[in-house]
């Protein structure tokens, strides 16, 4: 039976879409067994690929700020563990940074989610994470689905959260109820 060390060395060893890295392969997980927090994020940004250190960028630090923890307590991987939807940095687009690379969820999320046994609470951080997770259950909108975040929590016990990146502003300035 394959153990959670063992999945996450073949992750991180992961090599099945490097053609399509411009920044080649470095797969940025941060998971534990027990762990009780878990967020399922996009793809990391450059400065993520470039430490291999799950949110450390600006992105991070505002979510950090959202979520209101310091960054021992969020870097402690047994308090929050980040699954991210492309395990890799996909590249730039026209508008940012490209969607994650769809061959990591489908490669390895049911295999990583089924080693953790004890996550309470899933938050899914921007639309592809939501797309994955929560699947016909979204709203037409981002928006939607963030304001009916109880409906997913009681049901699934996940809150869906937009991306907290700089890019993002203009969609924190039409939704100040956020």
């Amino acid at each position: 039976m394959e153990t959670l060390t063992q999945l996450l060395t073949d992750i991180r060893s992961c090599r099945h879409c490097e053609e399509h890295l411009p920044l080649g392969p470095n797969p940025v997980i941060k998971v534990q067994e027990k762990v009780p927090l878990l967020l399922a994020s996009q793809a990391p940004g450059t400065k993520v690929h470039e430490s291999g250190i799950p949110w450390d960028d600006l992105s991070g630090r505002r979510l950090r700020e959202w979520l209101g923890m310091e960054d021992a307590f969020f870097y402690d991987a047994k308090n929050v563990g980040v699954l991210p939807m492309g395990f890799c940095y996909p590249g730039k687009g026209v508008r940012g940074d490209l969607p994650p690379r769809p061959e990591c969820a489908t490669l390895w999320h049911k295999r990583v989610l089924s080693k953790l046994t004890h996550v309470k609470l899933t938050l899914t951080i921007g639309l592809h994470a939501q797309k994955y997770y929560l699947g016909r259950k979204r709203k037409k909108t981002l928006a939607e689905t963030v304001k009916h975040w109880r409906e997913y929590y009681e049901r699934d016990r996940i809150i869906p959260l937009p991306h907290p990146s700089p890019r993002n502003i203009m969609w924190r300035r039409k939704n100040a109820w956020f």
